[in-house]
């Protein structure tokens, strides 16, 4: 029997926000419709960005909708990062933290520092959280004395973009009733949470709210982060997410009562398996997607709270580790792809990356034909989206997505 779930002080009949598995019924997420940020994407600049290549905006744009709608279709709320963002810079310490977060750039100098501070405060809400998200160019403000300006490059950024804000998964994840605004890695990447940590700190929605770990920790992304399990969290440690981050979290999940085992798992150094939901994902209480290459030597280290320190043991495989944590028999998988070369090209495309909307109900990319019909034949009904321009920065309907509300499982 469903229940009626809990609300929030965001207001009336607004379900609370939190979240304790991968496939609990979800109902409410945060979504960044890519905007100009992206068409800052140039041959000069797209590696550094963290983008294989220049997508076609208007296509992604395009795609995304149609991503927001499909989640529609079943049911769930979507909420966008940019207006989340705009009211919450209706508030003076949104806006001190965030433009503070921009004026810690060491390459700005004095002079070009107290334009950029001028330039940004002048700004209304709306065109401040534009203006943070899409980058300020050289061009685009007045010229200003010293020699950090009169040195930059006509095509060089006073604020640089942030085109993969675009992946909301990475810069927070809720566990329960809290949000963990994380760490991330990558320096085109690290001011994106000075924004999620804004919208959660200062929208009304979100009053109440308490954060947890920051990006003044040590590195985690949310797309190593997996809830497997009410109080089991795995979480990949590699390029992006340290062992010392993991420790940390671990250590503030088990001091919260959020998590009693977290799993530690090492995943490869490769720009294809960047996180660990680019070679696994949930798709049932008990069943993931899996690269099948590495499903084999994937390990984990069991990590529990000690007396007075973390009680790590392992390594094992990953499966076994996983399904004990869970309380389960197997923790069921289905592969990516059908033969090694297919399963290759499918995880490059992101065929792991699923987005559950419930149990046995998942969002994936339609080009993925192979392991679609591995998932349907496994009893998983399939949301097919495309996602042509969408996947040029290596990531799919999970990564592009931030549950804020899933209901318990047996709800």
């Amino acid at each position: 029997m469903s229940q009626t779930p809990a609300t929030s002080p965001g207001g009336a009949g607004v379900p609370a926000p939190g979240a304790d598995t991968e496939v609990g019924r979800l109902r409410t997420v945060m979504l960044h419709r890519p905007g100009p940020e992206l068409k800052r994407l140039t041959p000069r600049n797209n590696d550094k960005l963290l983008f294989d290549g220049i997508p076609w905006v208007g296509r992604a744009q395009d795609e995304h909708d149609a991503f927001a709608a499909a989640l529609r279709d079943h049911g769930v709320e979507v909420l966008y990062l940019a207006d989340l963002l705009t009211t919450a810079l209706e508030t003076e310490a949104a806006r001190d933290e965030t433009i503070a977060t921009v004026l810690a750039d060491a390459r700005l100098g004095t002079s070009l520092r107290a334009a950029t501070e001028g330039y940004l405060r002048g700004l209304h809400p709306k065109d401040l959280a534009t203006t943070l998200m899409a980058g300020l160019a050289h061009e685009e403000m007045t010229p200003v004395g010293g020699l950090v300006y009169r040195f930059m490059d006509r095509h060089d950024f006073v604020v640089d973009p942030l085109p993969n804000l675009l992946f909301t998964r990475d810069s927070s994840v809720w566990v329960r009733n809290r949000v963990v605004v994380t760490s991330l890695a990558m320096p085109a990447r690290m001011r994106e949470t000075s924004l999620t940590g804004a919208i959660y700190r200062h929208h009304p929605r979100f009053a109440g709210t308490e954060l947890v770990h920051g990006p003044d920790h040590e590195p985690v992304e949310g797309g190593d982060v997996l809830l497997l399990a009410p109080g089991v969290v795995a979480v990949g440690v590699g390029e992006r997410t340290s062992p010392a981050g993991v420790e940390r979290l671990a250590r503030t999940m088990f001091d919260k009562g959020l998590a009693s085992t977290v799993l530690a798992v090492p995943i490869a150094q490769e720009r294809a398996t960047m996180h660990l939901d680019t070679v696994c994902t949930m798709v049932d209480v008990d069943a993931v997607v899996m690269y099948p290459n590495i499903a084999d030597t994937l390990e984990a280290h069991t990590v529990t709270d000690g007396d007075s320190s973390l009680h790590v043991s392992g390594p094992e495989p990953f499966l076994v580790a996983a399904a004990k944590a869970m309380g389960i028999d197997t923790l069921r998988v289905i592969d990516t792809g059908l033969d090694p070369v297919t399963a290759e090209r499918e995880q490059w495309d992101d065929g792991n990356n699923t987005l559950a909307i419930g149990p046995r109900l998942a969002v994936a990319y339609e080009r993925n034909v192979e392991t679609n019909a591995r998932l349907e034949e496994a009893g998983v009904q399939v949301v097919r989206i495309a996602g042509s321009e969408l996947g040029s920065g290596r990531g799919g309907p999970r990564c592009m997505s931030c549950p804020i509300t899933r209901d318990p499982l047996g709800s």
